[in-house]
């Protein structure tokens, strides 16, 4: 399956990259999938197309982002939102009337499957722990970057990896973002877990 990008914004961008995610999900064919970090939903959508086309109806997506700054959130990273493509500055301001990174928004590229997801709007830090892991199969995080709420996400994810689940991080092996691959390291070290870095060290896959 094609990654695609829904002329949108994604994390997943370079050649290759989107693709070689969707076909490491595939592997797994969870029946439910949770985000951390959905910016635009881009990957989103692929996961639901995915999933779908394995699952027919019987999946669940979850995601969870900040989607547009707060009082609560300012702490964390916003990525950058500001399209370089004028189309898409003017598709979104004056066609679409909306702000891509906002929640409704993503609920708007996701409407076909609105009956499969859930969006939640927060912190991780605070959000997350309340979140059902015990039927979760499989997490993607790409939220926040600092080293404790990385460990923080990582630690919230102990039950899926338990259950023999899997927890795919982005980011692991970037320069600029020391803080994800100490957090990463350390969590599987304390845990005695497996850890599979892939995609040019992209990716950190960790499982039980």
């Amino acid at each position: 399956m094609k990654y695609k990008k829904h002329f949108r914004k994604t994390s997943l961008k370079q050649k290759g990259v989107g693709d070689f995610f969707l076909e490491e999900v595939k592997k797994k064919s969870p029946k439910t999938f949770l985000e951390v970090g959905v910016f635009h939903g881009v990957t989103a959508r692929n996961i639901c197309e995915l999933l779908h086309k394995i699952h027919k109806d019987d999946f669940r997506y979850i995601g969870l982002d900040l989607f547009e700054e707060n009082d609560e959130n300012k702490s964390e990273v916003i990525p950058n939102t500001v399209f370089n493509n004028p189309l898409k500055v003017f598709y979104f301001k004056y066609i679409k009337k909306q702000n891509p990174y906002s929640k409704e928004a993503v609920e708007d590229l996701l409407k076909k499957f609105k009956d499969n997801i859930n969006l939640i709007k927060g912190n991780s830090n605070l959000v997350l722990k309340k979140i059902d892991m015990s039927k979760v199969d499989y997490v993607f995080l790409d939220g926040g970057h600092t080293y404790d709420t990385v460990k923080n996400d990582l630690e919230c994810c102990l039950d899926v990896i338990n259950a023999n689940g899997t927890v795919m991080c982005d980011d692991y092996n970037f320069g600029h973002l020391p803080d994800v691959k100490n957090a990463i390291d350390d969590f599987v070290e304390a845990n005695n877990f497996q850890c599979q870095i892939l995609c040019d060290g992209r990716f950190a896959k960790i499982e039980k």
